[in-house]
């Protein structure tokens, strides 16, 4: 056998299958097995190996171990005389396989090969060729120098860049997504180094084959796609912490004494850098599209009050500019206040959400107009003119700005829900007549086995221990339960340990003709919503803060007379300062020798949701039921219940 091919996948299964196709063409021109190991994909990708493409040699693992372990898996089963390590994202030539086996008998001091690769754009990827990360090769990348002076022999050493694309070059470092190996020296200086879960393990493997007096070449002479940035988020502080990290074991394991500690400390350094710039394009996320509301009703009002004073008085400068100015600040304000508490800046922006900020601040700024001194009145005619101009343009300029494909300004249009059914196969496809018959607006994209620890078959995307990520890579909107087939406890339990805001939960009876929701059992195939997760949703943690806030401004504001009521009241004017700091909340669960740890995550607080009841009925049954509805059907008023019950005991610890 001449070539080993050996792929890694994970959740990429459109991808993989794109690769195997050129792979098995390019398999034609040389003598060669394939090799796919799936780290426990969620995708079907391991049915549609089986189904597509039998001569593959498919290892399925039943958790990610990581790239080095599963290349490794492969490497110690095969048998060619060169080794592949390929990326499932990729596209081969029908004589990559061909030229690359010629390149290397040709050139016996070859330990590694790499190849031209471009993007799916066509673009030359730098990365075909680098160079050893040394300190000073590092420090220059990780602080932009070798991307500023790309073709510097001295700051372009990452890449090379100072070398022609198109000769064939020595090399330092071959690129993970296409590495060719011989296996006599993979004999000699051993595979993978298995800690490395994910990245540098390129560069750690690069190394060695050179100090063992080997050379690794960049070869031109065939180009292969690859597409870049499909499996992984690089752009990500995650990608860039596990990059990083992963830099820091390559220095500590080649590197000695002040090297290593150098190289260290950078990487650490830029690990803190990139997280601050990080932070600031957050901030910015978050603040650019109140930035232009506010341009929009500034703007509004500027052009419709010098109109509407020589309109109504024959003269533009007729209101005062300081009342003017004042009042155009609390207006923006209030309608902006009112926008983020009705949802108007979640993304994707729902415009019904806008629609409703805006009429909620309108109502509201002509309440308190109502409630000021004739002196300090505006106009409330230019108030109804400003509201018609935001309602108009706002919605409107959401609708442009989502043309323009940033995330930010994504707009959310009624679509069809993506469902995922958890239930036996007979329940599930006994479910799917009952929903496509009677609603058109889902669809079907997932098939979970209830069975944790099962084998799943083609049928099932995954078992239930697998759902979270199933979620994740088939944009799950909503999951129905076949009762069936789960006890309510582990429904109930999978529901809360998703900790998923965005997700919708419904529960099929066991003769799948009706779904049951918490209180009633609704007509067949009509679905019932199950909020269980109602108290991480974005409009009740902001409702539940904005009591907070209000509350313990009251307090605070009272406090000197409230002192004589309050027990421990040095300890209630603590509790209060880190509740109005948002460290803390008024109420939270309950969770002495209680277990909490499935429930949504929120802040602690300085009262219960036991604390409306009894003594004799506090005992575990009664503590899990009331913690469990708290997360799962939360309502404001249910925290002014218990604080109006409780405040005098706002000093407790």
């Amino acid at each position: 056998m001449k070539l080993s091919v050996i792929i890694v996948n994970y959740n990429v299964k459109h991808f993989l299958e794109q690769c195997l196709i050129s792979v098995l063409a390019a398999a034609e021109h040389c003598d060669c097995e394939v090799f796919v190991v799936d780290n426990n994909s969620v995708d079907g990708s391991c049915a549609m190996v089986k189904s597509k493409f039998p001569q593959v040699i498919l290892i399925e693992n039943k958790k990610n171990y990581g790239f080095s372990y599963a290349n490794n898996q492969a490497i110690r089963e095969s048998k060619g005389e060169y080794v592949l390590l390929l990326n499932p994202d990729t596209v081969v030539q029908e004589y990559t396989f061909k030229l690359v086996r010629d390149f290397m008998d040709s050139h016996p001091d070859a330990g590694g090969l790499g190849v031209k690769m471009i993007d799916g754009k066509g673009r030359f990827l730098p990365e075909s060729k680098r160079g050893l990360p040394t300190p000073e090769v590092a420090f220059y990348k990780i602080f932009g120098l070798s991307k500023i002076f790309k073709n510097s022999r001295r700051f372009g050493q990452y890449h090379l860049n100072y070398l022609s694309k198109d000769e064939i070059h020595k090399i330092d470092v071959l690129s993970g997504a296409f590495m060719l190996l011989r296996r006599s020296v993979l004999d000699e200086i051993g595979l993978l180094d298995e800690s490395f879960f994910m990245y540098g393990e390129d560069i750690d493997i690069s190394y060695r084959i050179i100090k063992a007096g080997y050379n690794n070449y960049y070869f031109p002479g065939t180009t292969i796609i690859h597409y870049k940035g499909e499996s992984t988020k690089k752009g990500s502080i995650n990608y860039v912490v596990v990059f990083y990290n992963a830099m820091i074991i390559f220095a500590k394991k080649h590197f000695s004494g002040r090297n290593a500690g150098i190289m260290i400390a950078m990487i650490k350094l830029a690990i803190y850098f990139r997280a601050l710039l990080a932070i600031f394009y957050r901030f910015g996320r978050s603040i650019i599209t109140p930035l232009v509301d506010a341009t929009i009703i500034i703007s509004g009002f500027l052009v419709l009050t010098p109109l509407w004073a020589e309109l109504t008085h024959g003269v533009k400068d007729y209101y005062p500019e300081k009342l003017l100015y004042y009042a155009l600040a609390g207006y923006v304000l209030i309608w902006l206040f009112s926008l983020l508490f009705s949802g108007g800046y979640d993304r994707p922006v729902k415009i019904k959400n806008v629609y409703r900020g805006i009429l909620a601040g309108t109502i509201m700024i002509l309440a308190l107009y109502s409630l000021l001194p004739v002196e300090y009145r505006f106009s409330r005619a230019l108030i109804l003119l400003g509201s018609a101009w935001t309602i108009l343009l706002l919605p409107l300029t959401r609708l442009l700005l989502g043309i323009t494909g940033r995330s930010v300004f994504e707009v959310s249009y009624p679509q069809k829900k993506r469902v995922a059914i958890v239930g036996s196969k007979k329940e599930s496809e006994d479910l799917i007549v009952q929903l496509n018959n009677k609603n058109p607006r889902i669809k079907i994209v997932a098939f979970v086995n209830p069975n944790e620890n099962s084998e799943n078959n083609d049928f099932f995307a995954g078992n239930l221990s697998q759902l979270e990520e199933i979620i994740q890579i088939n944009k799950i909107d909503e999951i129905i339960f076949c009762s069936k087939d789960l006890t309510a406890q582990q429904i109930i339990q999978t529901m809360l340990s998703l900790n998923n805001s965005a997700l919708d939960y419904k529960i099929a009876s066991p003769d799948g003709f009706s779904v049951i929701g918490s209180n009633s059992i609704n007509t067949t195939a009509e679905l019932y919503n199950i909020d269980i997760n109602s108290i991480i949703k974005p409009e009740n943690k902001r409702n539940k803060r904005v009591l907070d806030f209000v509350i313990s401004l009251v307090i605070l504001m009272f406090f000197p007379i409230l002192i004589f009521f309050i027990r421990k009241p040095w300890r209630a004017f603590v509790n209060l300062l880190n509740i109005l700091q948002g460290n803390k909340s008024f109420v939270a669960y309950y969770d002495k020798n209680i277990d909490t740890t499935f429930l949504p995550k929120i802040k602690k607080g300085v009262f219960t949701t036991a604390d409306l009841l009894n003594e004799k009925d506090k005992n575990i049954e009664n503590i899990n039921s009331r913690n469990i509805m708290y997360a799962k059907d939360y309502k404001i008023i249910q925290d002014l219940f218990i604080i109006l019950k409780s405040w005098k005991n706002l000093g407790q610890d």
